[in-house]
């Protein structure tokens, strides 16, 4: 199918919506208090935060970041070294589980949050459910993940609704594959751990004996995909694949959507599966979904969505918006020959925009990129540009202010700008990110740079801005406090700005061609609705001002309805600076100082 259309490159459609702001937040991270640090450290050792950590002062003080929606990642319960027995849950083997606290993309029961998160984790589900009331009231939405490609080695659903089998429970083991089976097996082999090397043994070194041997006959294929019973250190050794009705050979053992579907609504997708003999699989993720929008979380993360087939997303995500239009469903997907097809037939609201706009922003901040590029990589997609999610920081990613991406967190302002401002699609920061968190931490089993996922550990920065829970930033230094509120300005606006859902055309060329003293360490655009105009000029060197008279091309002040005179702009990040815009014989131009590592959102006023 050509899902590109025919699109206008300057214009967009205007979208009479808010801006979506999200807030990802680690949960298990988000109220530790220890600093002790140490690698492969113990929840005793390193301590962990609570879903009773985000109290209403938290919550008020995320929101009033400019936050719309937060994600809790690692909320659902995943294999972890924890002893939890005494709970009714059986403990992971270090063998299969990634660093002492677990990974959270290794699900271990999809129908209960961790115990590792509960004060009393008796009673986690209800602490869990107070935790989205106290988001909802906060005027926030919540997302949670959910990982479709794998589950963990050891799943064991606990707490499975009545008539709700668990995974694997019905499969025939014999085969290798069949299309109801939930999991593809190596048929008469018994699982074996990695080889372990480069340094790396389960728990850093420590003696496991005590666990005993790890036991899975037959062996299940890898969550990567390996089909071997003994997978490699670099595969994904502590998840299984799910089995989507696709088999080893690569064929579809499911209907496929008709020519065409891509233009139909979630409502005909639904009735499109109504009688159609789906795999399994298919089925046991939809009950999921439907559970957790019972609970009342607002939307979900779907990890590595790229390796599920489009046509289960299909039968997933109308489901889902059959139950709630409103649903927020974003997708990994890394592959931009799959974006189209996701959006359209897998219903999909957003995705990530990490290989085009994230990868050219990175380069442009560590030095070596060019702003020139970043018009033709939202050109690529500027069809699909409303369903983009575009961040600078998140967990997969190094810390922007981390020694191999920025180095120091002020270089990353003049990009949040541009993300933040650019397009109509959402954009997102990391816990950490708005008061410049490096992710320097030795934790164990991650490693520095990036905030571990997998390791209990503190999180320097952030427990400054915590301050022993009073979430007031009463530790921060003064440039720390700087960042925060230049993220507080820059989102609040983001959320408050009509032009930023309206019309897009970059003038970064334009002046390129006409204009002394501006190159390729600057960026420029103009976003207008009917009620407001604005030019965005971002400078991304690091030392060097620059001085020049910015240039609006004649078209737009002609869409603008501008006469010939003068009119003031007024930054609206800081409220303070005043710059005369003057037209004369519908030539524009707007004298301008802007220093390093420094943006303007400039408002037409008086029009």
């Amino acid at each position: 199918m050509n899902f590109k259309n025919s699109y206008l490159f300057y214009r967009i459609m205007v979208i009479k919506e808010q801006k979506k702001v999200l807030y990802q937040v680690f949960t298990r991270l988000f109220g530790n208090e220890n600093t002790t640090n140490k690698p492969w450290g113990t929840i005793e050792e390193n301590g962990i935060g609570k879903f009773n950590d985000f109290t209403d002062k938290a919550l008020l003080e995320i929101k009033k970041l400019g936050v719309t929606h937060i994600w809790y990642t690692g909320v659902l319960h995943h294999a972890t070294i924890a002893d939890y027995r005494k709970y009714g849950i059986s403990n992971d083997h270090p063998d299969v589980v990634k660093g002492r606290a677990g990974s959270p993309y290794a699900v271990k029961d999809y129908y209960q949050v961790d115990p590792d998160l509960a004060v009393d984790p008796s009673k986690r589900m209800e602490e869990f459910e107070h935790l989205i009331e106290r988001t909802h009231k906060a005027g926030m939405k919540v997302i949670i993940d959910i990982v479709p490609n794998h589950v963990a080695r050891k799943y064991e659903g606990l707490n499975n609704p009545e008539g709700i089998d668990d995974f694997g429970a019905n499969d025939n083991k014999n085969v290798v594959y069949n299309k109801h089976n939930n999991f593809y097996y190596v048929v008469g082999e018994k699982f074996k751990a990695p080889e372990w090397r480069d340094g790396y043994l389960p728990l850093g070194g420590e003696n496991i004996s005590d666990f005993g041997t790890y036991e899975e006959f037959p062996a299940k294929w890898t969550g990567n995909g390996s089909r071997m019973a003994q997978p490699d250190y670099f595969d994904w050794y502590e998840t299984v694949k799910i089995n989507y009705g696709i088999s080893p050979e690569g064929v579809k053992d499911f209907d496929e959507l008709p020519d065409g579907f891509d233009k139909n609504d979630y409502k005909e997708h639904f009735d499109f599966w109504k009688d159609k003999d789906i795999p399994d699989s298919w089925k046991k993720f939809k009950d999921i979904a439907l559970f957790w929008l019972d609970k009342g979380v607002d939307g979900f993360r779907y990890d590595m969505a790229e390796m599920v087939p489009v046509e289960f997303w299909s039968y997933m995500n109308s489901s889902i918006k059959m139950k709630n239009p409103e649903t927020f469903l974003l997708a990994e997907v890394y592959n931009p020959d799959l974006y189209r097809p996701f959006i359209y037939l897998g219903k999909m609201d957003y995705l990530y925009d990490k290989v085009a706009m994230y990868d050219s922003i990175k380069h442009i901040v560590k030095g070596y990129g060019w702003t020139d590029h970043i018009p033709k990589v939202k050109k690529e997609t500027m069809d699909i540009e409303h369903h983009m999610l575009y961040f600078l920081d998140n967990h997969d990613e190094q810390r922007l202010a981390s020694s191999d991406f920025a180095g120091f967190a002020k270089k990353g302002k003049p990009a949040m700008v541009v993300l933040s401002t650019i397009s109509t699609s959402p954009v997102m920061i990391y816990f950490g990110q708005e008061v410049g968190e490096p992710g320097a931490e030795n934790a164990g089993f991650g490693s520095a740079t990036r905030t571990s996922i997998f390791d209990y550990i503190g999180v320097p920065h952030h427990q400054r801005w915590m301050n022993h829970k009073k979430f007031d930033g009463g530790q921060l230094s003064e440039s720390e406090k700087d960042l925060r509120d230049f993220y507080k300005r820059l989102l609040n606006f983001t959320i408050s700005s009509s032009a930023l859902m309206g019309n897009y055309k970059e003038i970064h060329y334009y002046n390129r061609d006409n204009t002394d003293n501006y190159n390729h360490r600057v960026f420029s655009f103009v976003r207008w609705s009917e009620r407001e105009k604005l030019i965005i000029v971002s400078n991304f060197d690091i030392d060097k001002e620059y001085e020049f008279e910015l240039k609006i091309p004649k078209f737009i002040i002609s869409e603008w309805k501008l006469k010939d005179r003068i009119y003031q702009v007024t930054d609206q990040l800081y409220g303070k600076m005043y710059f005369d815009l003057t037209i004369k014989n519908s030539i524009a131009k707007v004298y301008l100082k802007i220093k390093p590592l420094t943006s303007f959102i400039l408002k037409v006023e008086n029009i």
